[in-house]
């Protein structure tokens, strides 16, 4: 990994409930001695990708991740395009709705949509790193994924969330095909207790997987009636959000299913 790239793999360590870390916790998460931290982050916040704040001086988010988030937004405008969608996949399935973006070999979080229908849901936040090897978004992603992306994926400690997070890389890869099959991925709290997801992978102007939508619901929700109501959903939702943003459903995918 060359200087820049583990520079900027430092951002990775921000997220929703980490929004200022200190020079010691962050050599400490990025697996690193404090020195070379130090040079690693005076880097990124001569360049605004980060800035120091507070009396402790600790680390945050800089305006430049800002301003690049705002150029990515105004090309390819998938949080702003995902919010009907969103909102119709709640109205329709009566449960969470949310898309999620990839971002080197993990997922995020992008925006989501909770349905009014029931006090009990699932929650999400904005910027939550998603498993790839333990979601139906992650999964959907993987699924329709160059195989050296799967491989390097699958080649990396993979995580036990819950009892039932699937670890075996050959036993992920197995699931792999029925979700080509059907466009649609699965997980019965993979990533989180009790927790049954659907998603569909959203496709960029290459036919490539960017991230995935999907509708997370309680295990108890999820009867045989409503399955079919949500799987057609999702499915319909990623084609459409797919399209929306300029992308390109590739002919493997069955789009007849949405239908």
């Amino acid at each position: 990994m060359g200087t820049v790239s583990k520079a900027l793999s430092l951002l990775s360590n921000f997220n929703q409930s980490r929004t200022e870390i200190g020079l010691s916790e962050m050599a400490r998460l990025a697996g690193i001695n404090k020195a070379t931290a130090y040079r690693l982050l005076s880097e990124l916040q001569e360049s605004g990708f980060i800035e120091q704040a507070g009396t402790d001086r600790s680390y945050r988010l800089g305006a430049e991740v800002l301003r690049l988030a705002r150029l990515r937004e105004a090309a390819v405008p998938l949080t702003t395009a995902s919010r009907g969608i969103l909102e119709r996949l709640a109205g329709e399935t009566h449960e969470t709705a949310h898309v999620s973006i990839v971002r080197g070999m993990q997922l995020n979080a992008l925006a989501h949509v909770y349905s009014p229908k029931h006090a009990t849901r699932v929650m999400m936040e904005d910027a939550e790193t998603l498993s790839l090897h333990a979601t139906g978004s992650g999964l959907a992603v993987l699924a329709f994924s160059p195989d050296d992306f799967i491989d390097a994926v699958l080649a990396r400690p993979l995580t036990r969330h819950t009892p039932d997070t699937v670890t075996d890389p050959d036993a992920i890869r197995a699931l792999l095909a029925p979700i080509r099959e059907a466009g649609i991925a699965e997980s019965v709290g993979g990533f989180e207790a009790e927790v049954h997801s659907h998603a569909a992978p959203v496709f960029n102007s290459d036919g490539a997987p960017i991230g995935a939508i999907a509708v997370a619901a309680p295990v108890s929700r999820v009867t045989p009636d409503r399955i079919e109501i949500i799987r057609r959903a999702v499915l319909s939702g990623a084609i459409e959000l797919t399209r929306a943003i300029g992308g390109f459903v590739p002919e493997c995918f069955p789009q007849a299913a949405a239908a």
